[in-house]
């Protein structure tokens, strides 16, 4: 599991092409709330330091987010511009979640072989 995390973040850290499975998906999001915790944690005894790692831990995360985001709509054959939705109030990250807990499209699509390897 973490070297999945590793594995999003040094190798696909700027990368918004292709497609990423709902694994990998999720296994970062669970790594990214584990880490906001232990941010957030070491953050309250700095005191306003703390923010200032809150806020630099919240940039770096920033790209390799949006690049697995955008990759797993490409997986579910969705153009990354979908990504927008997420700006809707209410309606919009209801649909994104649907969108992300969605299976891979079968087979290869304008985005890319599956990388499940199943066709």
């Amino acid at each position: 599991m973490k070297e999945q995390f590793i594995d999003v973040i040094k190798n696909h850290y700027f990368d918004f092409e292709g497609r990423a499975r709902r694994r990998d998906y999720w296994m970062f999001v669970v790594w990214n709330i584990l880490a906001s915790l232990v941010v957030g944690l070491v953050g309250g005894f700095l005191g306003k330091a703390g923010i200032y790692l809150s806020y630099a831990y919240c940039i770096a995360i920033l790209l390799p987010a949006l690049g697995l985001g955008v990759r797993r709509l490409h997986d579910i054959g969705k153009s990354g511009w979908y990504y927008l939705f997420g700006l809707i109030p209410i309606a919009g990250p209801i649909i994104l979640l649907v969108w992300f807990c969605t299976d891979s499209q079968p087979g290869s699509n304008e985005y890319g072989p599956n990388p499940k390897g199943i066709n």
